[in-house]
């Protein structure tokens, strides 16, 4: 790990090693989500309609709004004609067919892993087989996905439970996908209790939860053992940020609590506190956690270390209608 700083001389503030996992925050399909809605403004104007939180961080939200991006829940809410972006988390093929007849210009910035989940499924239905998705109900990615096909094609599956519950029509004409945002861990364990039950089960080529989700939480556990509390940066309703803290807590470390911002920190839990790692979910910005280095920074002398971790070097296009 690399050390950025030391305690300084004489000062009477407590002396706190600070992990900084790395990979951490924005991931490619995060970044051209954002992008995209910046890109729809400058060229369009405002107002530019986006279809749910384009990610999951308030902070990242009111940014757009604040540059004239209207956030809709329906998109009724919009008026014909109007420039409408779909979030990354994807939508189910009735809300595209909706805007298409309520003229709306759609712009679709769904994540491109979570596409290509899209994919497969109308792939599996189309070669007969019945579907099982294990993902978290009400998440808008697997409403998304859900909604890619006729209902009853796709069944949900959210823990080991569902697995032993389950009875398909035909055991040898199943197949699975995945919510690209879950605990590799946990979905390690559903899909292995899956293919027990069900050898013949198809999967996809390559698994389901993307790189950013993986490369995260890996960087996480390497770093969480030896630490006293962990901090997710990310907002409550951000299924990669969740995951995180049930990872760290998992790998051994003594506590751990996703917080929205550095106005968020327990000074209390950090009260008795020597090693505190730092890490952010893949829909928060670095502005967030720089805020809260700040914050430790007012409490505490920090030796701030970066443990070193996989490289991202993804990036995903945004669509040609807004390329500069």
């Amino acid at each position: 790990m690399e050390s950025r700083e030391g305690k300084e001389p004489g000062s009477s503030k407590p002396f706190l090693t600070l992990l900084l996992a790395s990979p951490r925050g924005f991931c490619a399909g995060v970044e051209r989500a954002v992008r995209m809605v910046e890109l729809a403004l400058t060229k369009f104007g405002a107002p530019v309609y986006v279809r749910h939180e384009i990610v999951h961080n308030r902070f990242v939200v009111d940014r757009l709004r604040r540059l004239g991006a209207i956030f809709i829940d329906q998109l009724s809410e919009a008026p014909e004609g109007a420039h409408v972006i779909f979030s990354a988390h994807g939508v189910a093929r009735c809300v595209a067919e909706e805007a298409e007849e309520r003229h709306l210009v759609s712009l679709d910035a769904t994540c491109p892993l979570v596409s290509k989940v899209h994919v497969e499924a109308r792939q599996h239905f189309r070669q007969g087989r019945e579907i099982v998705l294990v993902g978290h109900a009400g998440h808008p990615e697997v409403e998304g996905t859900m909604g890619q096909l006729p209902d009853g094609a796709i069944t949900l599956i959210q823990c080991l439970d569902d697995v032993a519950k389950f009875v398909p029509k035909n055991p040898d004409r199943l197949a699975f996908i995945t919510q690209t945002t879950l605990s590799v861990d946990d979905a390690a364990q559903i899909v292995s209790a899956l293919k027990r039950r069900f050898p013949n089960v198809a999967g996809p080529r390559k698994e389901d939860i993307c790189y950013a989700t993986t490369n995260r939480q890996e960087a996480l556990k390497r770093i969480a053992p030896e630490s006293d509390c962990v901090l997710v940066v990310g907002a409550p309703n951000s299924s990669n940020s969740q995951r995180l803290v049930d990872v760290a807590l998992r790998a051994g470390a003594k506590h751990a609590s996703l917080i929205q911002s550095a106005a968020e920190i327990d000074w209390q839990a950090l009260r008795d506190a020597h090693v505190v790692s730092l890490t952010a979910g893949a829909s928060a910005p670095e502005t967030l956690v720089e805020d809260v280095i700040a914050a430790l920074r007012a409490h505490f002398d920090l030796d701030i270390r970066e443990a070193a971790g996989a490289r991202e070097s993804v990036i995903f296009n945004v669509p040609r209608a807004l390329a500069v």
